[in-house]
């Protein structure tokens, strides 16, 4: 698996396993375990999924030594409050006594005072890297300039339809390494079957979903897909013995609509919705 270096010296794999989702404390420990199984050894979970007890069980279960594993969590903004004891509660969860990266899940609420819990932890070898998700350029900037640690990561929707070009030159510009969540789009604008990306597929004998997810990573985006079937998990790690040609990169750029699939993160109507939630 290749692997992407942080800002702090840290590897981490291009390619992990998501459990967004997967609520269900059996489904995910399976799944789970049969990530773990097909090769996948970066697993990416958060406070808000409801599911670290079940990610916990499976590493517990599973025989991969706890150092092979990159751990990934995300404090949710109802805990930015107190982010270092949700932390903590998270590795009790999780059975670990530390994680290879927290990110802080959402850019609303009080983001400074929760970074600067994730920057003592981090100091204090607890957890190896930190950083945001869903953090604009104009958030990441204006927290980059005002605190110690610089974020190792801006984990942001990122996939075909919504490339996030300018933005990763941005994150690029201040030593942010780019992490795509939702990498399959959740199958919106029917991308398993557009033609684009299938007729490129058949060059390779890969399927579209494949040539999804290795334009990111050729792009040097690191990709964290779901599935709870082992097959596909499978299927999504098996993009490393072919390269997509200047052609085809161009084809796919041209696939790109600039706008958010999901949510807006700097409309209004999402900054209420954010804030009501901070106080549930």
């Amino acid at each position: 698996m290749p692997t992407v270096k942080l800002n702090n010296g840290v590897e981490m794999p291009i390619e992990g396993f998501g459990v967004y989702q997967v609520s269900d404390f059996n489904e995910c420990k399976q799944a789970v375990l049969d990530a773990l199984d097909s090769g996948y050894r970066a697993i990416d979970t958060a406070q808000a999924y409801d599911n670290e007890e079940a990610v916990g069980a499976a590493l517990k279960e599973s025989n991969i030594a706890r150092k092979d594993i990159f751990l990934t969590t995300k404090v949710w903004i109802s805990n930015y409050s107190n982010a270092k004891a949700s932390v903590e509660e998270s590795m009790k969860k999780l059975g670990v006594d530390y994680l290879d990266l927290v990110l802080l899940h959402q850019p609303f609420a009080d983001y400074y005072s929760a970074y600067r819990d994730l920057e003592d932890l981090y100091k204090e070898g607890k957890i190896r890297a930190i950083g945001v998700s869903n953090f604009y350029p104009d958030r990441l900037i204006d927290l980059v300039s005002n605190t110690d640690v610089v974020p190792a990561i801006d984990q942001v929707e990122t996939h075909v339809f919504n490339q996030q070009v300018e933005a990763q030159k941005y994150m690029e510009k201040y030593n942010v390494q780019i992490e795509s969540w939702g990498p399959f789009a959740e199958g919106r604008n029917d991308l398993f079957t557009n033609s684009v990306l299938t007729e490129i597929g058949k060059k390779y004998n890969k399927s579209a979903a494949q040539v999804a997810l290795k334009y990111l990573t050729q792009r040097n985006v690191v990709i964290i897909p779901k599935s709870v079937h082992k097959e596909r998990m499978q299927q999504n790690l098996d993009l490393y013995d072919f390269e997509l040609s200047d052609e085809d990169m161009k084809n796919i750029l041209a696939l790109d609509t600039k706008k958010s699939l999901f949510m807006n993160h700097e409309s209004p109507e999402t900054a209420e919705m954010f804030m009501n939630w901070s106080k549930n």
